[in-house]
């Protein structure tokens, strides 16, 4: 690992599979789309190549506020359980977690499903946030059983960015409590709500729940005893540029390769890798020069963190950056397979389900105080390895549909780097009502010549 580099051990959406249709024609349709956005007076918030034009101009660049799921529905936690809300698997909620005190919320589950709740805090970029401060999400079954607690903190930069915790019920026969079907309780707390350095005001949340259903035949008990725990040499060739999303919602694919993107002090990008059963993920991060002449230190400059298709953490490293090129690497991870659920270690544990997988990057704050606004050069090495193998025969269906697996359409959108979020782009136009049609008209065209370019060759 380079120089500052430290190791914290310790993300699917609610569109699901029915939601963005990416890749292939329909890819095109957006460009074309986009395309006539570009020229329409429609009333959006600018995306990060607004930002960055603003950037080239020399203009002071906000980074954009977390993107909550398209569609999220509004819930308020609860202060007491027995008037949380019912949380329902597959939708994405919005709520908020006020500076002290819990929220609870409830959700429904059988005695076969295992449930993952994720929680996804957003503070504001203006608030503050101490070094110790946190996301806490536990959950609990209706006599009070603790069936999970997680936790999630900012790191040393102290730089407020979206932060995510998940609360787990498993059926496991290692596991008594939390089998029975019934309601179960989901609570959110600050780690330390009165802790020096924080701020009191309220943090967004975005809420959303999932259900894997059980085998159809009884699975290993024990975790995968050997596995390729080498690091291997991070990946070479030169850098696509993929500019990265704003939430889970609308994280950028990648597949295999080498990934450049530019990012400022404060912000935070997302992307997302599918990772097919028995496959295993190396990611190396590198954070590029300045040329800014500023000098001085700040710890945990860079911090990348990697989710599961359930939005639970994985694990994470955080490099110090002095104004010299830094890289490092997440710790080695075990390939894909169901029965890592098994193990003790929580990183390999997290990497019990394909799908995909979160990357999710942040440039503290406090970077521009020593070398300026920026942007900064960092570059995302991506490998995936192993050959794919068949995954568990579950004894029904997850929600969202299809989540813990990897499709065609995805594989194609990590190729082409085709954005959920670009549906965004697509309901603009139809509430700007250009009204002379000419944007689906355009669109239409693109995939036109598009499709017949693709025939041809």
């Amino acid at each position: 690992m380079g120089e500052g580099w430290r190791v914290r051990g310790r993300l699917r959406t609610a569109r699901g599979r029915a939601g963005a249709w990416r890749g292939g024609p329909s890819a095109a349709v957006r460009l074309g789309v986009v395309g006539v956005l570009l020229g329409a007076t429609v009333a959006v918030a600018p995306g990060p190549a607004a930002l960055a034009a603003a950037g080239a101009s020399g203009a002071a660049v906000t980074p954009s506020p977390y993107a909550f799921a398209d569609g999220a529905r509004s819930i308020e936690g609860a202060g007491s359980t027995a008037d949380a809300e019912i949380l329902k698997p597959g939708t994405a909620y919005r709520s908020s977690l006020p500076s002290s005190g819990k929220v609870s919320y409830s959700i429904e589950l059988d005695a076969a499903s295992n449930a993952y709740v994720s929680v996804t805090a957003a503070p504001s970029p203006d608030s503050t946030v101490s070094v110790i401060d946190g996301l806490r999400v536990s959950m609990q079954d209706a006599e009070g059983n603790s069936c999970s607690v997680d936790t999630a903190s900012f790191g040393a930069a102290r730089s407020p960015h979206p932060i995510a915790a998940w609360g787990t019920r498993e059926i496991s026969p290692t596991k008594p409590l939390c089998r029975k079907a019934g309601t179960y309780y989901v609570s959110v707390e600050r780690v330390d709500p009165r802790g020096e350095g924080s701020s009191p005001d309220a943090w967004d949340l975005e809420l959303l729940a999932m259900t894997e259903p059980r085998t159809a035949k009884a699975g290993a008990t024990g975790a995968p005893e050997v596995w390729n725990s080498a690091s291997p040499q991070p990946l070479q060739g030169e850098a696509e540029r993929r500019r990265g999303g704003a939430g889970f919602s609308g994280a950028t694919p990648l597949d295999q390769g080498v990934w450049r993107d530019d990012i400022r002090p404060g912000q935070t990008v997302f992307y997302e890798v599918p990772v097919d059963w028995g496959r295993q993920l190396h990611v190396t991060a590198e954070l590029g020069s300045t040329d800014s002449g500023g000098t001085g230190y700040t710890p945990g400059a860079l911090d990348l963190a990697l989710y599961n298709p359930a939005r639970g953490h994985v694990a994470d490293v955080s490099v110090g950056y002095d104004g010299d090129q830094k890289s490092g690497s997440l710790p080695p991870l075990p390939p894909v397979d169901h029965a890592n659920r098994n193990a003790a270690v929580a990183q390999v544990s997290a990497m019990r389900f394909a799908g995909s997988y979160y990357l999710v990057a942040h440039l503290a704050e406090s970077v521009a105080d020593s070398f300026g606004d920026g942007p900064f050069a960092m570059t995302l090495r991506v490998r995936v390895s192993g050959a794919a193998k068949s995954g568990p025969e579950y004894a029904g269906e997850s929600e969202p549909a299809g989540v813990f697996e990897v499709s065609d359409q995805e594989r194609e959108a990590a190729a082409e780097g085709v954005a959920g979020g670009d549906d965004t782009a697509m309901r603009a136009v139809a509430v700007g009502g250009i009204g002379t049609g000419s944007a689906l008209l355009v669109g239409l065209g693109v995939w036109t010549v598009v499709a017949r370019r693709r025939s041809a060759g």
